[in-house]
């Protein structure tokens, strides 16, 4: 048996003013045939499970292409077709295959296609006879479209945010495709969708509304009425055509039962819509608690995330830092900045040195100014770490040349490429400790809490501005379906 396995892996944000090109996936990731096999390490996500429970069933796996841009603006058309005319020539060069699997995120959006995955899984299915499986694992921010209901497809998303599940949603995946190239089961999918969108920061799965939902979907699928329910808060900055709250219901030949399940749980979500209101903090008094309150305050610097396709780029921590005086607090405050051009002079300036740079604002020119700082070069580093905290653990990030200033009390990690901001090694492959800080701000909106909240006294939330800010009344959505909750009122 021959299964063969591919990955086109982005997260698009319509409200940055950048594109993702071909170079964009480069500096994450391009695997192609036997380095999608071996060149994952020890990352606990998708494409490894696949490979592992293949491997444990003696199933040849047949590696086509595996390419990740992690979150960043909407993917141009020419780096798109490279990509998948590379997968589908890998595949029909690949001789007979019993089955696909396919590692998505579901919100990808081409600059001329809102529904990237739509795309992908009908061009995949065009090259493999009819009534050949393709199971697809899916991030839970995906924005789900009835074009990805493919025939012969099924789909599964994880069901943990933070995202603690991904490596266990691919084995989810490459379970159910053997069993139904077994003949165990015969996947149906249905779809229910809502006209809401969430913020992330209330949209943690164990934490109440979203966890009484949650626990129904499990509780449906352990009486063995589904198979797997997929529930989808969407990412929610995305300026397209019917955006919303979806959930997804894969059953056993019964598409009834799975319509069912789904329209359920959908009611169970609209009708807590009113509970979904992000518990944010300014960023002025978030400032104020970690420069004047006992131990370790950690800050979510929520509307400049890169794992929501922000540029990481904003100045308006640091300038809210030093307006406030942490420079000369007398306790330790650390964030980070992305600036490719700020990073090489400092760099070149050396260890030790004086720098004056202007930083900041780069890729988002519109959101702000560079500003002007001094401070001293305290180390040099090429910016490659592990992660190690749950979710993405052992996947390794490369953040291109980083350099840690002291700026006074702050210390400022600033860096090339933005990444990931989910794992205290953000901090602690340069030589940070979080533990030594007062103050730590970290772009994120939530899933930074996996690795930082059990050492923080105290966690917040700013209600930062920017593509990712966590308010959603403050977005300026032109292309989605309205009404939408909460930018429009429902009656109750």
């Amino acid at each position: 048996m021959r299964v063969a396995v591919g990955s086109l892996f982005q997260e698009t944000n319509t409200f940055v003013p950048f594109r993702t090109d071909l170079e964009t996936f480069r500096s994450v990731f391009v695997r192609r045939g036997s380095e999608l096999i071996d060149g994952y390490a020890g990352a606990r996500i998708e494409v490894p499970a696949f490979l592992t429970v293949l491997a444990e069933a003696g199933v040849e796996a047949v590696p086509l292409i595996a390419a990740s841009a992690i979150s960043s603006g909407a993917v141009t058309r020419a780096a798109f077709e490279a990509l998948i005319q590379e997968m589908v020539e890998r595949l029909r060069a690949a001789g007979p295959v019993d089955g696909v699997l396919l590692a998505l995120h579901g919100a990808m959006v081409i600059e001329d296609n809102p529904d990237a995955e739509g795309e992908i899984i009908d061009r995949v299915a065009a090259v493999i006879p009819e009534g050949t499986p393709i199971g697809v694992s899916l991030d839970l921010h995906g924005h789900i479209t009835p074009r990805m209901l493919h025939p012969d497809t099924f789909l599964v998303g994880y069901r943990e945010y933070p995202h603690i599940d991904m490596y266990e949603t691919g084995e989810r995946v490459a379970h159910l495709l053997l069993d139904t190239l077994a003949g165990k089961v015969r996947p149906v999918m249905a779809l229910a969708k809502r006209p809401m969108i969430v913020s992330p920061v209330a949209a943690r799965t164990g934490s109440e509304p979203l966890a009484s939902v949650f626990a129904e979907a499990r509780r449906m699928e352990r009486s063995g009425e589904i198979l797997f329910a997929s529930l989808f808060p969407v990412q929610p900055w995305l300026d397209v055509p019917d955006l919303g709250f979806a959930v997804m219901v894969c059953a056993d030949g019964n598409r009834t039962t799975a319509q069912a399940a789904a329209d359920k749980l959908a009611d169970l979500v609209w009708d807590a819509r009113l509970q979904f209101d992000p518990d944010l903090v300014s960023l002025e008094d978030a400032v104020g608690t970690g420069l004047s309150e006992q131990g370790t305050t950690v800050v979510g610097d929520a509307g400049d995330a890169p794992t929501g396709g922000a540029a990481a780029d904003s100045a308006g921590v640091l300038t809210a830092l030093l307006a406030a005086g942490a420079d000369k607090a007398g306790r330790l405050t650390y964030l980070t900045l992305c600036d490719a051009e700020a990073a090489q002079e400092a760099a070149a300036a050396g260890v030790g040195a004086q720098v004056t740079l202007k930083v900041g604002h780069k890729r988002s020119p519109a959101d702000g100014q560079p500003i002007q700082i001094q401070g001293l070069v305290r180390s040099i580093h090429a910016g490659d770490y592990i992660m190690h905290d749950k979710g993405a653990e052992g996947m390794v990030i490369d953040q291109g040349l980083t350099v840690v200033l002291a700026i006074g009390d702050m210390r400022l990690v600033l860096r090339s490429r933005p990444g990931f901001e989910w794992d205290r090694s953000i901090y602690s492959a340069f030589g940070l400790d979080i533990q030594d800080a007062a103050l730590v701000f970290v772009k994120s909106p939530s899933h930074f809490r996996t690795g930082f909240e059990p050492y923080a006294t105290r966690l917040l939330i700013a209600d930062t501005p920017g593509p990712t800010c966590p308010n959603m009344r403050r977005l300026r959505f032109e292309r989605v379906t309205r009404p939408l909750y909460p930018i429009d009122q429902f009656e109750s």
